[in-house]
């Protein structure tokens, strides 16, 4: 029943009992309750959401879907589904009188819906294959799934057939003929998420989808983080719109994406809406009037750091326009507001992510939230809700006020957050490379007295796009390091998001030089200005591009540090930019393929270092790691080894380029907490 465990929930949820407070840990981490995906009834009335939490025997994560009742004083959330192959993805009808999800109750991952109250849940498609994303059309008579398929099958059976017979061949090699045959963590099978249209009906479940993208060899959906953004139905319910890069493109080369449309009857073939663009567009999203499609459009090459600009295009004469050629900052999504005149963009912006208004018709742009992260956002007719989190917060469910308050609505995880004190951080900036402004963070330890000094964790970022900004993370997390009794410093070196193009850009070509300069300058300031670093204790740790600026680091800026810890690293880039399964992104990294400049590539290569070696380092790498692959990682331990340089590995056989499993995450940092225990004496 929908709301079996709710008056149980809704008393242990009114009792929480205060703890003695106590340091944050990485088990801690690993079991909180963790909040995604919220989204408004139309009406405002309900708030959905999901909250994934953990099952520590079995090792992984349980979704539960969640209502709360907006403006009803001291109510607590409602669950609406048990936590046994629960819901996720939770969307409402244009109506409000639905509330869809998807559940693997059925023993598939299906598509279900429940009335707006909470009532009695039911099933509303029956595929012969899982549904992995969806989007209903306004009308809501229509569904359109992202299904994992062979493209050239008519239908979902078909698709279903054919991987059930290759599983049957006792032969178990596979034949490739692209540049790039695995992704991710993952050998390519032929199989991509594709898009189908699936008529509803009040009486049964639906047992079949129209195919809308048939022989269309790429996912319309990007893998591993990709989600319903990257296709959207028109207001009409006539059309779907998606961005997606060419079919048939090898995988992981940059290719550049653009925006496609198809009738939701399948009634005709997909046609590319803008047959003459060069650059690469993506994230569509169109007005309530349907008018004017907003998108995302990027010139160069998608792994070269190229601002994402916002775009306005008109739907009946096609001209297209960039709506604010002045806002530098690369937004990741768009949403209108419920009139049209505003969109809403979520972009990084100097160690922030924010929520940022951009006047449709005059492209001005203004910040519409302050400090955090923001993630998911929602717009309904009569709120904007939206996911923050910070350094100091786990997500939560904000809603933006019309005088811009904002109000925080969930309180998931109160119960180990109340025990566990966050400890305090402040943001910083300095002069770094080329004299311009570098921003950074610094956290104190748990217990923080003043007069003390504190063993420090320099923390750098991978991607090298990115930001260790003023956002939680499950995977790399400051606040568990100052539950150990670290002081932790975070630089946005040369590279990083949230401070221009220009910024981002600089990186490329400039791996080993501009970063390290950054990195360099901000230790030194950070332990001028913060008294209570211990500079002569301190340990430098990353992965994947700090993985490389952690080898890089033992051959070339040594001395400060009494331990390193490198995870899922490049050691060597020559060999991976052909071996990883983005070989596109290397090449633009170097700015010139491999083969072509090597002297380029070897220029800030760490294994031409080794000889420099002398820090003792923590290697740890995946066995399923095809982003850097485990060669990588296993060379930069075979060289401390041959180095006799003190050395570790520690190597998760059923993990990729992230340790998601909640034992493996909180042996991650057991592994770290002792290795820099060991060298730093704390």
């Amino acid at each position: 029943m929908f709301l079996r465990f709710a008056a149980c929930l809704a008393l242990a949820l009114a009792i929480v009992v205060p703890a003695e407070a106590r340091p944050f840990t990485a088990k801690d981490m690993a079991t909180l309750d963790r909040m995604s995906d919220p989204h408004i009834s139309p009406d405002g009335r309900f708030i959905a959401y999901n909250v994934r939490s953990t099952d520590w025997d079995a090792n992984r994560g349980v979704n539960a879907l969640w209502v709360m009742e907006r403006g009803a004083a001291g109510s607590p959330p409602r669950l609406i589904r048990d936590q046994e192959k629960a819901g996720t993805q939770p969307r409402w009808s244009d109506d409000g009188a639905w509330l869809y999800f998807l559940s693997s109750r059925s023993g598939s991952v299906q598509l279900w819906r429940a009335p707006a109250g909470g009532a009695e849940a039911k099933q509303v498609t029956n595929l012969p294959l899982d549904v992995a994303f969806y989007r209903l059309a306004p009308d809501s008579r229509t569904i359109v799934a992202a299904i994992n398929v062979f493209p050239d099958c008519d239908t979902l059976a078909c698709s279903k057939a054919k991987q059930e017979a290759k599983t049957k061949v006792k032969a178990t090699g596979t034949i490739y003929d692209s540049a790039t045959p695995r992704f991710w963590d993952t050998y390519l099978d032929g199989r991509y998420l594709n898009l189908f249209a699936i008529k509803l009906s009040a009486d049964a479940p639906a047992t079949d989808a129209k195919a809308l993208t048939r022989n269309y060899q790429a996912d319309i959906v990007s893998r591993p983080e990709g989600d319903d953004s990257s296709f959207i139905v028109t207001p009409d319910s006539a059309n779907v719109i998606f961005g997606a890069r060419p079919s048939g493109s090898a995988q992981g080369l940059g290719d550049p994406s653009s925006l496609y449309i198809v009738p939701i009857d399948g009634s005709a073939a997909v046609r590319r809406i803008d047959s003459t663009a060069t650059t690469s567009d993506e994230a569509p999203a169109l007005s309530p009037d349907g008018a004017q499609l907003a998108f995302l459009s990027q010139t160069g090459s998608v792994f070269a750091a190229p601002r994402a600009h916002v775009m306005l295009r008109d739907t009946k004469s096609g001209k297209t326009r960039d709506l604010a050629p002045n806002f530098d900052r690369s937004p990741t999504r768009l949403d209108w507001s419920t009139d049209g005149t505003t969109l809403y963009a979520v972009a990084d912006d100097v160690g922030q992510t924010r929520i940022f208004a951009i006047n449709t018709t005059n492209g001005a742009a203004k910040p519409l939230t302050g400090d955090g992260h923001v993630s998911g956002l929602d717009v309904g007719r009569s709120a904007l809700i939206y996911s923050r989190d910070a350094l100091d917060s786990p997500s939560q469910v904000y809603a933006l006020g019309d005088n811009g308050a904002a109000h925080q609505l969930t309180h998931v995880g109160e119960e180990t957050l109340a025990q566990t004190p966050m400890s305090s951080y402040e943001q910083f900036s300095f002069t770094g490379w080329n004299g311009e402004t570098v921003h950074g963070f610094v956290m104190k330890p748990t217990d923080f007295k003043s007069g003390h000094k504190y063993p420090v964790a320099f923390l750098i970022h991978g991607g090298p796009y990115g930001s260790f900004g003023n956002a939680w993370s499950y995977r790399w997390n400051p606040q568990v390091w100052a539950g150990m009794g670290y002081a932790s410093v975070m630089i946005d070196f040369h590279g990083s998001s949230g401070y221009g193009e220009a910024f981002a850009k600089s990186i490329i070509g400039h791996w080993g030089d501009r970063p390290l300069e950054d990195l360099q300058k901000g230790w030194t300031y950070a332990l001028a200005q913060y008294p209570f670093l211990d500079g002569d204790h301190a340990c430098a740790l990353g992965g994947s591009y700090v993985g490389y600026m952690i080898d890089w680091i033992a051959g070339n800026w040594a001395k400060p540090w009494k331990c390193l810890v490198d995870h899922d690293g490049v050691f060597d880039i020559r060999l991976m930019s052909y071996s990883t399964d983005i070989p596109g992104f290397q090449q633009a990294q170097n700015d010139a393929p491999t083969w072509s400049a090597p002297d380029v590539v070897e220029r800030f290569n760490p294994i031409d270092h080794v000889a420099e070696w002398s820090a003792p380092i923590l290697v740890v790498h995946s066995g399923t790691d095809d982003r850097v692959p485990l060669d990588q990682g296993m060379g930069a331990y075979g060289a401390a080894q041959l180095r006799h340089v003190p050395s570790e590995l520690l190597y998760f056989p059923d993990e990729n380029h992230w340790v998601l499993k909640p034992q493996n995450s909180v042996m991650w940092y057991a592994t770290v907490q002792a290795w820099m225990k060991r060298w730093l004496g704390n």
